[in-house]
């Protein structure tokens, strides 16, 4: 099964569970992957998460019983898995800007969010640069915040946050405290994935006999196989969109026809400075063969 059919029967399962409650696990088993790698690769390809993508579907049928049908707005909460109507209502409230009640009376303006589907899209004329290497388990120490991925916030609040850490001394400081040139570039982890949101830390190796000051924070990294993407040379004003399009690409392009599926660790963004103002940039995917 290739890739399209194995995500339309994920979303197949979803759209007959709607109703009931849905296994995570069974909808990663009909895309024919772990668990852990379709909750990582769904919001690249569908640029939503999956409890989003859930939530928006039980909240868009909820509004069509609601004004098809004589039911109660307490047993289309019970239906669609809320356990009180208090609950309900704010989420219902939050998609379609009203209360479940005035989706009844005519005229009221609702959100439908369509059942998704995936059909071909033709890719692939651009090379992407990677290699698979095995490392022994490491060490990064760094300073950390936690991210907003929901529709691709990431994108904005990745970059937001090195420019605050530039203004503010941060990075300066940590180039004292782990006597580096200023010239050293820094890296990133992305760890600690939960829904919607994920940790991210401008980090680098512990420094050699040196002791680094309290506030720092440590992110130990088991022995793993890398899927490494590297991009071209690059300035510093071109590197966020380069290393952003490579994130892009990787789980609807590469994974797909690789053999491998992400493994359960952390990610990294890493720098490198080649001088001349020139800059190479690489993600690292902790991968397993399928």
């Amino acid at each position: 099964m290739d890739l399209l059919d194995s995500m339309n029967n994920a979303m197949n399962y979803i759209e007959e569970h709607l109703a009931e409650n849905i296994s995570y696990e069974q909808v990663a088993r009909r895309a024919c992957c772990s668990e852990y790698h379709f909750q990582r690769m769904f919001p690249f390809i569908a640029g939503i998460t999956l409890a989003a993508y859930i939530r928006r579907r039980r909240l868009t049928m909820a509004a069509f019983e609601l004004q098809n049908t004589d039911i109660k707005v307490v047993d289309v909460a019970m239906k669609y898995g809320y356990q009180s109507t208090e609950a309900f209502s704010r989420a219902f409230k939050n998609l379609h800007g009203v209360m479940p009640m005035l989706a009844r009376k005519q005229g009221t303006a609702l959100k439908a969010y369509p059942r998704m589907t995936f059909h071909i899209s033709i890719k692939g004329d651009v090379e992407m640069d990677y290699r698979i290497e095995r490392k022994e388990a490491f060490e990064m120490y760094g300073i950390s915040k936690e991210i907003n991925a929901v529709d691709n916030r990431q994108y904005i609040d990745i970059p937001a946050f090195w420019h605050k850490c530039i203004e503010n001394g941060k990075l300066d400081d940590m180039h004292k405290d782990f006597n580096l040139d200023q010239d050293e570039c820094l890296h990133a982890a992305l760890y600690n994935f939960r829904e919607g949101i994920l940790s991210y830390m401008i980090c680098y190796y512990p420094p050699e006999n040196v002791s680094l000051p309290a506030g720092y924070t440590k992110l130990s990294v088991p022995a793993t196989t890398w899927a490494i993407f590297s991009t071209a040379e690059c300035t510093q004003e071109g590197g966020t969109e380069a290393i952003q399009n490579i994130w892009k690409r990787i789980f609807p392009e590469w994974f797909p026809n690789s053999g491998y599926e992400h493994a359960d660790g952390p990610e990294f963004e890493m720098y490198y400075n080649k001088g001349d103002g020139k800059f190479i940039e690489e993600v690292w995917i902790p991968v397993v063969k399928k």
